[in-house]
């Protein structure tokens, strides 16, 4: 997996590659459309997340239980961990955050365009 390509394991990104899935099967579109259909879910996720568009803030607690750095990608695991967002909190006894250097993949756009 491309370090760009994380949507695709949000709950919408499963359930376009389901879809997707299925219709390659019954022949209803070939693989080569799902492989476009999926490149464009990450670019347009990427621009979605890029822009001004999405302006909830919110704050995480929880306790650290591991951290990595690989490749301009930080992955945390928080164990206990709440979110709240607004005035709604929500607990969750483990999760995964991955976070990526957006302004590397832009970078490499741009200068992949001028090839």
């Amino acid at each position: 997996m491309g370090t760009y390509e994380l949507y695709r394991k949000s709950s919408i990104g499963s359930s376009l590659t389901d879809s997707l899935d299925e219709l390659v099967i019954s022949r209803t579109i070939s693989p080569i459309l799902a492989v476009k259909v999926l490149m464009q879910f990450d670019q347009s996720m990427r621009d979605v997340f890029s822009t001004n568009l999405v302006k909830v803030k919110s704050r995480i607690k929880g306790h650290l239980h591991t951290y990595r750095f690989c490749d301009h990608v930080w992955t945390f695991i928080l164990e206990n961990a709440s979110f709240k967002i607004k005035s709604r909190v929500i607990s969750v006894d483990r999760v995964k955050i991955v976070a990526c250097d957006a302004k590397l993949f832009y970078r490499w756009k741009t200068s992949s365009e001028e090839l």
